[in-house]
C-alpha cells in the first residue's frame, strides 16, 4: 500500500504516459460524481515517455473527452478519464477500476466488513511492515481465507488483485493511494470532506477528481497516520503540520477551525525519475546553446544560482546542472527534502535537514549542515534553497574559500534575484555578489503550465546582472541578446584558454547535447557516464558522437 511512504525502491517510470483517444460507450462510476459513459478497455501498462498527450475533441451529451490512460496501482488496474463536462468550469479527472463489476464490489465490501470484524491490527505500524514487503501475518491469513471462501474459482492473478483491492480499502490512504501512483500528477489536494479531491496534472493543470472522502474524521485520520510515520503530531494545540516523507514527497496538513471549511491535506509528489539535460532539451525547456554555456560554467567551477517563482522547475534545473559535474570531485548536497539525484558512481554525500521533535529539540537546520559541510572537504556544494541571511553568509563564505556552490532562490528574473539577495531577509552586501558567476532563471506560463528557462545572466564586478540569453515568450525560443563581459573573461583568466578555444569547447558541448537528445540518453546514470567519459576520455566520446553511435557499440 503506502509505497510512497516506504523505503522500498520504485522502478523508474516515465514522466508522462500518453492519453489516447477513445469513444464514449458503457457506464462506470467510482464515487463522488455521477457516472459518465466510457468505453470498457483492457488495462495496459504506461507507454513510452516521449509520446505526447493526444487531445480528443469528442463531444457527446455535453462531455468533451480530453484523454485517457491506464496504469497499475499495487496490482490494481486503473483507468483514468479526463473530460470537460457542461456546467463544470474545471475538467474532471475520473478514476475507475474497470475490472470490478458492481456485483463484485458488493461482495468485496462484505468481505472487508468481515475482515475488519475478524482482525484487529491495533497499533501495528503498517508503514513499517510495508517497507519490508510483509503485511501483518494475521491480516494476510484472514484475507487469503476470505478471498478463497468468496471467490473459490479465482486464479492466482485475480486473487492477488482482490487482495490488493481489499488492503487498499482497509489500510493506508485508501483511494488516495491510486492518485499517488499516477506519475502524471504533481500535487494532490484534499480541501474538506464536502468536495472532491483536487489533483494537479503535469499537462492539464488543476483537475477535480471523482474521489470523495467519507468524513472530516477520515481526513484527520489520514493526516495523523502520515504524521506518526515521520514523528510529527497533529493536534488541536498544533493544528499545522509540514513534513517531508521518506520517499521524498512533501505533505502539509491543517485542522479545522484553522482551515475554516474542514481538515486539509496537500501532498506534493516526488518525481520517480529525475529530470536530466536530455529531457530539458527534448521538451524545449532549454536550447542546446544555452545548455552548453551552463555546462562550460559548471566545468570550470563557477558558482551558479537557479532562480524562479513557485513551481517553475528550480530544483529540476538544479538537478540538471548537477548532470555536468565531473567524477573526480567530492559533492555535498544539503536539502530540506531529498530531491537531488546524482549518478551512483559520483563521490557524493547527500544530507537533509531535520525538524524538531514535539518538545522542540533535535532540529538540524540547513545552516547547521552548511557549516558542517565546510569541514568535509567538498569540491562542490549544492544547497536546496537560500532563505535567510545567515545561510547566505555561510554560502558566500564557502565560495570565497574556494568551493563551487549551486543553490536556488525565489525570484522572477535576474535583476529581481540581485534585489532579493541584497535586501531583507537575506540582505547580503552587494560587494559579495560577484562571487556568483551565473544566474539561471526558470519560468512557468501559468495559463499553459509550460516551464522554460527564462534567462541566463552573468554577475558583473559592480554586482549588476548582464543578461546573456533571454526567452522570447511569443516565439518560445531562447535568444542571445548580449555578449559576455565577465563570465568568459573569468574562465580565460583562470584557465589560460583563448576565446577561440572556448568557442570550440562550446561547439563540442552542443554536439554532445544534440547526440544525447537524438539517442534519448535520459537517465541520471547514463547521462552521468557520458559526462564522465567527456572529462576522462573526450576524444573517444567525440568519435562516438561524430559517428552517431552509442557508447560501447
Amino acid at each position: 500500500m503506502l509505497k510512497r511512504f516506504s523505503l522500498k525502491k520504485h522502478e523508474e517510470k516515465a514522466h508522462n504516459p500518453p492519453l489516447k483517444k477513445e469513444e464514449l460507450k458503457g457506464e462506470v462510476k467510482v464515487t463522488g460524481l455521477p457516472p459518465i459513459a466510457i468505453k470498457e478497455s483492457a488495462v495496459k501498462e504506461s507507454k513510452k515517455k516521449d509520446e505526447k498527450i493526444e487531445l480528443a475533441p469528442l463531444k457527446k451529451e455535453g462531455i468533451r473527452l480530453l484523454g485517457t490512460y491506464d496504469f497499475i496501482s499495487d496490482n490494481i488496474p486503473i483507468t483514468i478519464k479526463i473530460y470537460k463536462k457542461k456546467g463544470e468550469f474545471v475538467p474532471v479527472y475520473e478514476v475507475s477500476i474497470s475490472s470490478i463489476s458492481k456485483h463484485t464490489e458488493i461482495i468485496l465490501e462484505k468481505v472487508r466488513e468481515e475482515l475488519t470484524a475478524q482482525v484487529s491490527l491495533g497499533m501495528v505500524d503498517i508503514l513499517t511492515t510495508k517497507d519490508t514487503g510483509v503485511i501483518e501475518q494475521r491480516f494476510m491469513d484472514a484475507i487469503t481465507t476470505l478471498v478463497n471462501k468468496y471467490f473459490p474459482d479465482a486464479d492466482e492473478t485475480t486473487a492477488n488483485f482482490l487482495k490488493s483491492y481489499l488492503i487498499q480499502k482497509s489500510l493506508g490512504l485508501g483511494s488516495i493511494e491510486i492518485l499517488m501512483d499516477d506519475i502524471n500528477l504533481e500535487e494532490i489536494a484534499i480541501n474538506d470532506a464536502e468536495e472532491p479531491v483536487w489533483v494537479y496534472h503535469v499537462k492539464l493543470g488543476w483537475l477535480k477528481s471523482n474521489i470523495m472522502l467519507a468524513s472530516e474524521d477520515q481526513i484527520r485520520h489520514y493526516a495523523a497516520m502520515i504524521g506518526r510515520r515521520v514523528g510529527r503530531q497533529l493536534t488541536i494545540l498544533e493544528p499545522l503540520m509540514d513534513a517531508h516523507l521518506r520517499g521524498g514527497d512533501r505533505v502539509n496538513a491543517t485542522l479545522e477551525p484553522i482551515s475554516v471549511h474542514g481538515n486539509t491535506i496537500t501532498l506534493r509528489k516526488f518525481a520517480a525519475k529525475p529530470w536530466t539535460i536530455t529531457d530539458f532539451i527534448k521538451d524545449n525547456t532549454i536550447s542546446t546553446e544555452a545548455a552548453a554555456l551552463i555546462w562550460l560554467a559548471v566545468q570550470y567551477e563557477l558558482s551558479t544560482l537557479i532562480s524562479g517563482g513557485t513551481a517553475t522547475g528550480k530544483t529540476s534545473m538544479l538537478n540538471v546542472v548537477a548532470n555536468f559535474f565531473p567524477p573526480n570531485q567530492r559533492i555535498i548536497s544539503i536539502e530540506d527534502t531529498r530531491e537531488i539525484q546524482l549518478p551512483k558512481f559520483l563521490h557524493w554525500v547527500p544530507m537533509v535537514t531535520r525538524l524538531p521533535n514535539p518538545e522542540g529539540k533535535g532540529e538540524v537546520s540547513m545552516l547547521d549542515l552548511l557549516v558542517n559541510s565546510l569541514r568535509m572537504r567538498p569540491d562542490r556544494i549544492i544547497v536546496g534553497e537560500i532563505r535567510r541571511k545567515r545561510e547566505a553568509e555561510v554560502l558566500f563564505e564557502a565560495i570565497h574559500t574556494g568551493h563551487s556552490v549551486y543553490a536556488t532562490v525565489h525570484a522572477n528574473d535576474a535583476h529581481e534575484t540581485i534585489t532579493r539577495l541584497t535586501n531583507p531577509p537575506i540582505d547580503i552586501p552587494k560587494s559579495l555578489l560577484p562571487a556568483i558567476s551565473m544566474i539561471v532563471v526558470q519560468y512557468r506560463n501559468r495559463r499553459t503550465g509550460v516551464r522554460k528557462t527564462f534567462q541566463i545572466a552573468e554577475v558583473l564586478p559592480d554586482a549588476e546582472p548582464n543578461v546573456l540569453i533571454q526567452l522570447d515568450i511569443r516565439k518560445s525560443v531562447l535568444k542571445k541578446i548580449a555578449n559576455s563581459k565577465a563570465l568568459v573573461n573569468t574562465i580565460e583568466l583562470f584557465t589560460g584558454f583563448t576565446r577561440s578555444e572556448l568557442n570550440r569547447s562550446l561547439s563540442e558541448k552542443e554536439a554532445i547535447l544534440r547526440w544525447l537528445a537524438k539517442n534519448n540518453i535520459n537517465t541520471v546514470d547514463t547521462v552521468g557516464r557520458v559526462m564522465a567519459e567527456y572529462y576522462t576520455n573526450k576524444d573517444n566520446l567525440m568519435a562516438y558522437v561524430r559517428k552517431n553511435k552509442l557508447l560501447g557499440d
